[in-house]
């Protein structure tokens, strides 16, 4: 019993650790961190390599997949390029086996561990808010290191107790049973480190045979995909899709290396005598578990265009048909507000591209043309619930840039709203199927401005659009409109318009002045504050 509460309390201290070190170097890394992330788009070799680098700063691969799912969801990255990026997070998490073999067995952790969570602390407490979250980091990596020695503690004199001759994984039963356990471990703890940390210290201290323990590091690699799996829930299209890719790729490696099994693990062993270490099951398991990732990325790298390619037309179909639901906003992003800010305007322009077609579909409804606005406006309103639930999730944390762009945000959504309610009260208010050429001539001048107006508050190239170009032609639909009513007006008091027909006629102007006032000020808006993005 006492054994088994000082396991789990082992357990419990390092995953303490992984969440402490990964926040705080996240926080401490700040911008550099996006910067780092962002110069992916290059190549994907070179966000295979920023992917990696990341990953091994922070000691989380899944805080970097999630940091990857919401660069696309902003359209700061494509799902090619994010491809990369997810190679390279899988190959930074094997850093976490190298320093449990090369660490944790060759020194007296404690040691390591007091002096890391002594200094952290100070830091934590009294410095400003960047090395605040160092010290963070610094406990983390003691409290990781404390974990580590309770591990060890737990399995110390295990060897002895334990039939380790029923434990060896011989055979594709042995090795699918042990494979089975790795994944079991990884998605209880939803952590691959700490079912990695596991294993290697009960292979370290005998109580796991180089071979069982060898399957289960292939598991905890192929495990590592329930937490993308699980972040898909209620996701968007390209959230799907990016922890989709993440999944492929660890099922293609886990397959490779339990095919290859025992040759994978002798060529470890080989390597690690061949570089003059000490060939402790602890350095051999750091060994396997890199060439895992490595050949999984060379296995799949001259398909990764076809999978971008498979997993863009049949990944997320549903939700992509479905313009109600959020393309780019969900919960990965809110993590970095900055991203949050990104999607919320890409989504904005997604919500302006439903308004400007039903504002469109509204003044194809002159002659008596009958139009069905319901679907666009429960599509509007449903997305557009989304944007402003999601608004206040999005943290400023006093960045004045964030801060000045969610207001603007909101009175967007708004503008939009009201293009919408204006086009229907336009489509409801139908026109006579046949006027007077006199009355015909005086429309088209205001119709037109109208149109022009509309091309240019576009959302897809509103940021295109200059203020003052804007300014130019609001005036002229402006102008436009006073003349056509003025002449409507004089036509009417002639006789040359019927009272009913003049008042329905007037009643649509007006509702197109609306829309376009509408229009124009979202777009103004749009040119004032959207962020410069990339969509993919």
């Amino acid at each position: 019993m006492t054994g088994a509460i000082t396991f789990l309390g082992g357990v419990g201290l390092f995953l303490l650790g992984m969440r402490l070190m990964s926040d705080g170097l996240k926080i401490a890394a700040g911008p550099s961190l996006r910067s780092l992330l962002i110069a992916a788009t290059g190549s994907r070799l070179r966000a295979t390599a920023s992917g990696t680098l990341v990953t091994a700063l922070v000691q989380s691969s899944s805080a970097v997949i999630f940091a990857t799912i919401g660069f696309v969801n902003a359209g700061l990255l494509s799902l090619g390029q994010a491809v990369g990026l997810i190679l390279g997070a899988n190959l930074g998490t094997t850093l976490t086996s190298w320093i449990v073999a090369l660490v944790g067995f060759s020194l007296d952790l404690k040691q390591l561990a007091m002096p890391a969570i002594a200094l952290g602390m100070g830091l934590w407490v009294m410095a400003s808010a960047r090395r605040a979250a160092l010290g963070q980091a610094l406990v983390g990596f003691g409290v990781f290191f404390l974990g580590l020695d309770t591990l060890k503690a737990a399995f110390d004199g295990l060897g002895a107790s334990v039939d380790l001759a029923s434990l060896r994984a011989d055979g594709p039963a042995g090795i699918a049973i042990f494979a089975a356990v790795g994944v079991l471990l990884t998605v209880l703890m939803q952590s691959s480190s700490a079912a990695l940390a596991i294993t290697l210290t009960a292979a370290a201290q005998g109580v796991l045979p180089l071979s069982a323990a060898a399957a289960v590091v292939v598991g905890a690699n192929i495990g590592t995909t329930s937490t993308a799996v699980l972040a898909t829930i209620g996701a968007t299209a390209a959230a799907k899709r990016t922890a989709a890719a993440h999944v492929v790729f660890n099922l293609v490696a886990g397959a490779v290396a339990l095919l290859t099994l025992p040759w994978l693990l002798a060529l470890s062993e080989s390597m690690v005598v061949g570089l003059g270490g000490s060939q402790l099951p602890a350095t051999v398991l750091a060994v396997l578990h890199t060439l895992v990732n490595l050949l999984g990325i060379i296995a799949i790298w001259p398909l990764l265009s076809r999978l971008v390619s498979w997993l863009e037309a049949h990944v997320g179909a549903a939700e992509r048909a479905d313009e109600a639901r959020p393309q780019h906003i969900d919960r990965h992003v809110l993590e970095t507000p900055k991203l949050a800010v990104d999607a919320l305007y890409l989504e904005l322009r997604r919500m302006g591209g439903i308004a400007q077609r039903m504002a469109r579909a509204a003044l194809s409804s002159e002659g008596g043309k009958d139009v069905d606005l319901d679907a666009d406006r429960d599509a509007l309103e449903r997305l557009g619930t989304a944007i402003m639930e999601f608004v206040p999730g999005i943290s400023a944390a006093g960045d004045t840039e964030i801060e000045g762009a969610l207001a603007p945000a909101v009175r967007i959504a708004q503008y939009y709203r009201g293009v919408a309610e204006r086009a229907e009260e336009v489509a409801r208010t139908a026109s006579e199927s046949r006027l007077d050429a006199a009355v015909v001539a005086v429309l088209i001048e205001p119709r037109l401005a109208a149109d022009r107006v509309l091309d240019a508050t576009d959302p897809a190239q509103a940021d295109a659009v200059a203020a003052a170009e804007l300014g130019e032609l609001l005036q002229s639909f402006e102008e436009a409109y006073q003349h056509a009513k003025s002449e409507l007006l004089r036509l009417g008091s002639r006789g040359q318009l019927s009272a009913t027909a003049l008042v329905r006629i007037l009643d649509r102007l007006s509702g197109l002045r609306r829309i376009i006032d509408q229009s124009g000020k979202a777009a103004r808006l749009m040119v004032e504050h959207a962020p410069a993005t990339n969509p993919s």
